[in-house]
């Protein structure tokens, strides 16, 4: 298949990975910040290839992960409620929140319902017109657009049964944080494709300069990841720091601008709290004024309760880059993505599902 077989070839990953050997001089440290690179790296072994100078650490790149415990618990609570339909995508009904999760909700007789995109949250409200619809928009700016789009069509159709529990977040204000931080261990970056083709790759320009910190737009496959890892090697190599696109064939530096037009109509910048990182400012979406009926914390009354993350989850460390999963003395024991301590360990794009599933017999061994 174009454009996805040949970033497989296993001799164009063997030659990269030889390539990054002879160049390398002195130990780096990157991050990815995409947990769809985390999950390619652990299941293709692309960090047991590169030489032992030069080590991946994972960021906040799972936008589940990243969806506090305060969260979770507001969109329990509305899920739990009579007349309530709440729609999610999957990988939201597993993750805990402080006593239960979705899936609990459901199985307890919760109408929680899983969609593939939030137009048929839309189309619930429509057919349910005596049922308040919410759908929970969580993500980075991949998913904002049509989630926005999902906001924009039921205010165009007057729907007054529909509303959205945001927990949007963005990624560059996390990179901030994390290169801002006295732990800070990241020399280098490797960017999400997805997040970049919607959002272009201006806005890294200014922390890469600021920070002196190379970032390379990176895309998903074997043979992406290991020529992002390069391109960011070779700059810090060479004293560089760069925003470079390696993902040439999917983002545009000036992005989606359809995408971001319609983002920018819908939400407005506000600060976020991280899971196991606290709040960032200036870290997220929140719906504009003119879109505040759609608001499901204000409709459900949910917006002040406040919930203190689990001490026992160190997910906030996996997070930040300052631990790796098998280093989590839960790991595999008290935490497992049956019985998940956190999001981490039960999310698709979670470091720790990662590890548990790519190298859990290794590890625990």
């Amino acid at each position: 298949m174009k454009y996805l077989d040949e970033y497989r070839d296993a001799n164009a990953v063997r030659e990269c990975a030889e390539r990054i050997r002879r160049m390398v001089t002195r130990p780096w440290m990157i991050m990815e910040i995409c947990g769809g690179q985390t999950h390619a790296i652990m299941k293709y072994g692309l960090d047991e290839i590169l030489p032992n100078s030069v080590t991946l650490i994972h960021g906040p790149g799972c936008p589940v992960c990243v969806t506090p415990v305060e969260l979770i618990n507001k969109g329990i609570e509305i899920a739990s409620r009579p007349g309530v339909i709440f729609c999610s995508f999957g990988d939201m009904l597993r993750v805990p929140g402080s006593h239960r999760d979705l899936f609990s909700v459901k199985a307890a007789g919760g109408d929680v319902r899983i969609v593939y995109s939030p137009m048929d949250a839309v189309a619930l409200a429509r057919q349910h017109p005596g049922k308040q619809v919410v759908f929970f928009a969580v993500g980075f700016e991949t998913t904002a657009p049509g989630n926005a789009m999902a906001v924009f069509q039921a205010h165009r159709q007057g729907l007054k049964n529909f509303t959205v529990l945001v927990s949007h977040v963005l990624v560059p204000p996390a990179m901030e944080a994390i290169l801002s931080s006295p732990n800070n261990r990241v020399q280098g970056f490797l960017a999400a494709g997805h997040v970049c083709t919607i959002m272009g790759c201006a806005p890294y320009e200014p922390i890469a300069l600021k920070y002196r910190v190379p970032m390379v737009v990176t895309g998903f496959e074997p043979l992406d990841i290991l020529q992002g890892v390069y391109r960011c090697l070779l700059q810090l190599e060479q004293g560089r720091f760069e925003v470079e696109n390696q993902y040439a064939r999917s983002v545009r530096h000036e992005g989606n601008l359809p995408a971001q037009k319609i983002m920018e109509e819908v939400f407005q910048v506000v600060s976020r709290k991280w899971r196991g990182i606290g709040e960032i400012p200036l870290s997220g979406f929140g719906l504009r004024e003119t879109y505040e009926s759609f608001d499901a914390e204000k409709r459900f009354d949910v917006a002040a309760m406040v919930v203190d993350e689990p001490a026992e989850c160190v997910s906030g460390l996996i997070l930040q880059g300052l631990l790796k999963p098998h280093q989590c003395s839960a790991f595999g024991g008290r935490c497992t993505p049956e019985h998940p301590l956190g999001a981490t360990m039960v999310s698709s794009e979670g470091a720790c599902a990662a590890y548990y599933r790519y190298r859990g017999i290794k590890l625990l061994q």
